[in-house]
This record gives C-alpha cells, sequence and structure tokens, in this order.
C-alpha cells in the first residue's frame, strides 16, 4: 500500500477508537453496560444488529461467492424477513416483559438451571468459536495479499476494538457500529462504482450485467429441490427461516442488540426494518462479485488469488508444472478476452444466433480456464499440505489491492477492519454478559456484591473472551469459503437452541427434564448428520429444531406414563 493508503487506513481506525472510548462514558453498573440504559432508537438498533450480523466475512467473501458460484446465495437471506416477523410477534414482547439481561433468563423460569445453563454454554461454545473465525478471516488476506505476519494481523484485528469494547460495553459498541456502518457503506459503493468505471471503453454497467448473466453469475433465484444443494429458494426460504429465527432468537449477541431499544416498539421497528434491508444489502455486495467476474473476462485473471500461495509453489518442486499450466492457462485467457468482445457485441445487435455461438465458446474458454486453475490448485497443494488453497476468499480483495487508486485501497482495507470489529465487538459483549449473568452471577456468586464489583467483572469477562478469541483466530485456516464456514458453524447449534426455545414458549406441557435430554440428544444427531453429509447445512437447523420438539415430546409422555406407574 502507498503511504496515502496508510494514513487513510491509520486516521479511520484511529477515530473509530477514540469515538468508541468517548461513548464508553458514564458506565456505572450491568443495566449499562450490558443494556445501554435501554435507551437507544429503533435506527441504532437496526444499525447495531446490522452490524453484527455483516462480518469482515461478509464483505471479503460474498463477493468472491458471487464470482465462483453467481448470485445464488442471496436465496441464504430469503426466510429471514418472515423470522423478524415472527420474532416481533413472539419473541420481543416476552423479553421485554420479562426484564432479563440474556435471553437464556428466560429458560429458567420456564424450565430449569440445567436446560438454562445448557443452552449458555451452547451459545458460548458456538459464538466464541464463531468469532475466532471472524477475526481470523480478514486476517488471513490481508496477510496473503499485504505481506503482513498473520499473527501479528490476528493481534491487531482483535486487539484494538477489545479498548472500547472492554470499557464501553453496549453503548460503545451500538454507536461505533452506526460509524462503522456508515463508512462501509460509502467503502463498498465506491468499490462497486470503480469496478464498473474500470471496463473497458464502451462497456457499461448494464452492458456488464447482461454477460454475467449469459455466464449465470445472475442466477438469484434456484428453483429445483435438492437436499444437498447449498442454495435454492426452498433451503433460503425454509433453512433460511430457521436460522434467522434461531440466530435473532436465541443468539445473545443479536438479542442485545434489541434488547437495548427503548420500547417494544423500537425494538419491533430495527428488527422489521432489518428484515427489509439485509436481502437488497446482500444483493449489491454480491452483485459486486459479479461484475468483478465481468471484469476479469476482460482483463487477465491471475491462475491464483492467493499469491503468496502461488509464489510458494513456483519456488517449489512443482513449480516446472506450474509453469506449464500457466502458459496453457495465458492461451486460454487470451481467447477468454477475444469471446467475450465478441459476445458483447452481438448482445448490443441483438443477433440470437450469434449470442448464443458467442456464448457457448466463452463458456467452453472458461471451463477450461477453470479446470486449469484447478489443476494449479492441486500442484499448490501438494507444494504445501497445510496451504490455503480455496482462494474465494481472496478475490475482492485481490482487485482492490490491484487496481484502485491510492488513498481507496486504504479506505477498503479500513473498510475490512471495521466490518470485522462491528460484528466481534458486539459478540464479545454478548459472549460477557452470557459468562456474568448466566454462569458468573447464577451459579458461582455466593453473596451480593455492588453494581461496581459486577462491572468490574463484566469489563474482565469481556478482556478474556476477547483473549480467547484472537487465541482461536491464530489456529482457524484453510477453512475454504469463510462465509460458508462461520453459517456452518452455527448451523450445528442454531437448530437444537431454536427448539428449546420453541418448546419454551408454545409446549407448556413439556418439562425442563425432557426438554433437557431432548436437546443433548438432538445436538449428538444434528453433528452425526453433519459428519456424514446427508443434507446440506442449512437444513441442520430445521432437523435439531424439530428434533428437540418431537424427542421432547415423547420424552415427557414417557416420562408422565412412570411416574404414573411409580404412583399407582
Amino acid at each position: 500500500m502507498s503511504g496515502l493508503d496508510w494514513l487513510v487506513l491509520g486516521v479511520t481506525l484511529s477515530v473509530i477508537i477514540a469515538y468508541g472510548v468517548y461513548k464508553s462514558r458514564g458506565q456505572r453498573n450491568m443495566d449499562s453496560y450490558f443494556l445501554a440504559d435501554k435507551g437507544m432508537p429503533w435506527y441504532i438498533v437496526l444499525l447495531s444488529i446490522i452490524g453484527t450480523q455483516a462480518s469482515a466475512v461478509t464483505f471479503l467473501s460474498a463477493p468472491g461467492q458471487a464470482y465462483t458460484d453467481g448470485m445464488r446465495f442471496v436465496q441464504y437471506y430469503f426466510g429471514l424477513p418472515l423470522a423478524m416477523v415472527v420474532l416481533c410477534i413472539t419473541f420481543v414482547p416476552i423479553f421485554n416483559k420479562l426484564n432479563i439481561y440474556t435471553a437464556y433468563e428466560f429458560l429458567e423460569q420456564r424450565f430449569d438451571l440445567k436446560t438454562r445453563t445448557l443452552t449458555s454454554v451452547l451459545f458460548l461454545l458456538q459464538r466464541g468459536l464463531s468469532t475466532g473465525i471472524s477475526i481470523c478471516a480478514p486476517s488471513i488476506i490481508l496477510s496473503a495479499l499485504l505481506g503482513w505476519n498473520i499473527y501479528y494481523t490476528n493481534l491487531i484485528m482483535g486487539g484494538l476494538l477489545i479498548i472500547y469494547t472492554v470499557s464501553g460495553g453496549t453503548r460503545a459498541v451500538s454507536y461505533t457500529q452506526t460509524a462503522q456502518l456508515i463508512i462501509i457503506f460509502a467503502g463498498m459503493f465506491l468499490a462497486g462504482w470503480m469496478v464498473v468505471h474500470l471496463l473497458p471503453e464502451g462497456i457499461g454497467f448494464k452492458d456488464a450485467l447482461r454477460v454475467a448473466g449469459k455466464m449465470g453469475k445472475l442466477n438469484v433465484v434456484t428453483t429445483h429441490f435438492d437436499w444437498k444443494d447449498k442454495y435454492n429458494i426452498w433451503s433460503g426460504l425454509i433453512g433460511g427461516f430457521f436460522l434467522a429465527l434461531s440466530y435473532f432468537g436465541t443468539d445473545q449477541s443479536q438479542v442485545g442488540r434489541y434488547l437495548t431499544a427503548r420500547s417494544v416498539r423500537e425494538s419491533r421497528i430495527g428488527l422489521l426494518m432489518n428484515g427489509f434491508v439485509k436481502v437488497p444489502m446482500q444483493f449489491f455486495i454480491l452483485l459486486i462479485g459479479a461484475v468483478v467476474f465481468v471484469f476479469y473476462l476482460y482483463f487477465r485473471a491471475p491462475l491464483s488469488f492467493n499469491e503468496s500461495q502461488l509464489a510458494h509453489a513456483r519456488s517449489g518442486p512443482q513449480g516446472k508444472a506450474l509453469a506449464q499450466v500457466e502458459q496453457q492457462y495465458e492461451v486460454v485467457t487470451t481467447r477468454k478476452q477475444g469471446e467475450v468482445k465478441t459476445l458483447s457485441a452481438a448482445l448490443a445487435a441483438g443477433h440470437s444466433a450469434e449470442i448464443n455461438t458467442a456464448t457457448r465458446a466463452l463458456r467452453t474458454s472458461d471451463a477450461e480456464a477453470q479446470a486449469l486453475r484447478a489443476k494449479a490448485t492441486a500442484l499448490m497443494q501438494a507444494a504445501d499440505p497445510q496451504a490455503d488453497t480455496n482462494d474465494t476468499n481472496y478475490i475482492f480483495l485481490y482487485f482492490v489491492v490491484k487496481n484502485l487508486p491510492r488513498g481507496l485501497v486504504g479506505l477498503l482495507v479500513a473498510v475490512i477492519f471495521l466490518a470485522a470489529w462491528s460484528s466481534i465487538a458486539a459478540a464479545l459483549n454478548s459472549l460477557a454478559s452470557t459468562t456474568v449473568v448466566d454462569i458468573y452471577k447464577r451459579m458461582l456468586c455466593k453473596q451480593d456484591y455492588s453494581d461496581r464489583h459486577f462491572l468490574l467483572v463484566s469489563q474482565w469477562c469481556t478482556l478474556g473472551w476477547g483473549i480467547f478469541c484472537v487465541v482461536v483466530a491464530q489456529f482457524a485456516t484453510s477453512l475454504g469459503s469463510l462465509i460458508e464456514a462461520v453459517n456452518v458453524l452455527g448451523s450445528l447449534f442454531y437448530g437444537v437452541m431454536l427448539g428449546i426455545f420453541l418448546v419454551a414458549f408454545y409446549c407448556k406441557w413439556i418439562g425442563g427434564s425432557a426438554t433437557f435430554w431432548a436437546a443433548v440428544v438432538a445436538e449428538v444427531l444434528v453433528i452425526t448428520i453433519f459428519k456424514l453429509e446427508i443434507v446440506s447445512f442449512l437444513w441442520l437447523n430445521v432437523i435439531g429444531c424439530g428434533l428437540v420438539v418431537g424427542l421432547g415430546t415423547v420424552l415427557q409422555a414417557v416420562m408422565r406414563r412412570r411416574k404414573g406407574t411409580a404412583a399407582v
């Protein structure tokens, strides 16, 4: 990066840290630290919800996802608006009525301590690990493309935000998320504009979309049904609905966002607006990736977007074979550049026969290029078995570093940092609140302490979880598409957690013991199904939820029958 880029990066991050520290003033007790004294307006709640969900993985990996697989990933969010409606009707009024810090306090009132503790532990496990991935994701990519040491990058990525997260709690998190999102959206808009601006003369946004469509990258809706297909309208509407309902209804990192609202009405508006905003936002981010794909039809795409791994393979025993693959790739790339111009001309002229012929030719050449990229990946893997050979996560940042002007590169790198901080800060705050309220205060604290004591414990817990997540980040590598990795990890736990809450809300005849054991068995079965690769990961949310409800019903009936038999 240039000196101007470093200046933009440094100033942007410093301003955010200073703003977070400024907003951390006035912390007096747990109410102010975890609930911001329930004084947040709906628009701050909305931006905090979006900022918590949209991590750096979203802005780094999603464009690469569209580049490699098209825009069908957006279907993952199709169930979210409906989930927001259900939350507003059921979860929000109950949580606000109980005046709780965490969602899991409600479970002890409804069931018992062991069910509350189990759900809290499931949350702490999955959120702690996924936050480590959220730190690791941008660090891997920044270190690979910019030559930064990954361990130091992890420390900076996770360490700097701890300054205001530890001191400021929810208030600092919410207000900094608002500022961060403004910068993030501005940066992504500029990046999208630059992708179109850098296309060859005479090729505009509309032309790029037409080419992307012919190459199958605008596959926003896919209607076929396949249990193992990750992204289609059915898995998105059904599996995505259950995942969103669980994430926003049972994950403290999100529940803690709307518990800070001034009223039930403000919470509901924030959630409903999230349902309206999230799908278009994700559509736009994926669209950037589709246009980047078109950009690299007109200009040479690298054999691998992970340059450091490619350079390492060139210098090893596989270097000669890799050089041959690169020569073949150059020939195919040159051919593609001619064929995409032919396709563009045919599209402009509107000649169907020529469009079909040019599309087939370009698709054939692109398939050849992908086959050569796969050969190169195999050689890179042979050179380094631990190599991160899935370069989906590197595509967008590679484009940024190689093509955008000075200053804007620094801004986009700052966007990556801010997006990571936005979600990580909320996660650390929720991990601390669950640890203090559901574990320390409920199970370990044997006497009454002052508000000051619990505030200090909360700050230390935030620091402890921050260190834990940075340590996890140091080991979280070679996970493939990181946006998928985070969602897969969530799907392993969210369905079971949602099932527990649905039983609590709607199945009044099922008691705590039946629910507890149903959840334990369901979690084991969900992990087993995932290991056996029986269905795609989104369906795990439906299965986990259904298993808890079904097994809980059966176990409760058995327990009642045994109790009745014993009484006789």
